[in-house]
């Protein structure tokens, strides 16, 4: 699989899911590997990982964690709506580019 160079979403972000088991559910970004085209997204496709004890597990056991997702199976969340919207890129006045909304016009922080 090809590596992606860039991505709409960043961690902080909050997403809804638009496809697959967690459809519908919405949680905030962890993280986003951008190698691997991946979003970890939180409280959402929660895996049970058996562990043996170590160092930085001292209690072993089945442990629930999150589990990555695919980029495109997430979408962004509109501030000002609160849906699902496509993410634009544009330049600010001062030269920055700056994500907005294509369902609300506005700028995504």
């Amino acid at each position: 699989m090809q590596a992606l160079r860039k991505s709409r979403i960043r961690k902080g972000d909050t997403v809804v899911v638009i496809t697959g088991r967690e459809r519908g559910k919405s949680g905030k970004v962890l993280s986003v590997d951008l190698g691997e085209g991946q979003v970890v997204v939180e409280k959402l496709n929660i895996i049970k990982r058996h562990t043996k004890p170590n160092q930085k597990v001292k209690q072993g056991g089945i442990l629930e964690r999150e589990a990555p997702l695919h980029l495109s199976k997430v979408m962004l969340v509109c501030p000002v709506t609160q849906k699902p919207t496509r993410v634009g890129i544009r330049k600010s006045e001062d030269g920055r580019r700056v994500r907005f909304s294509k369902k609300s016009n506005e700028t995504v922080e």
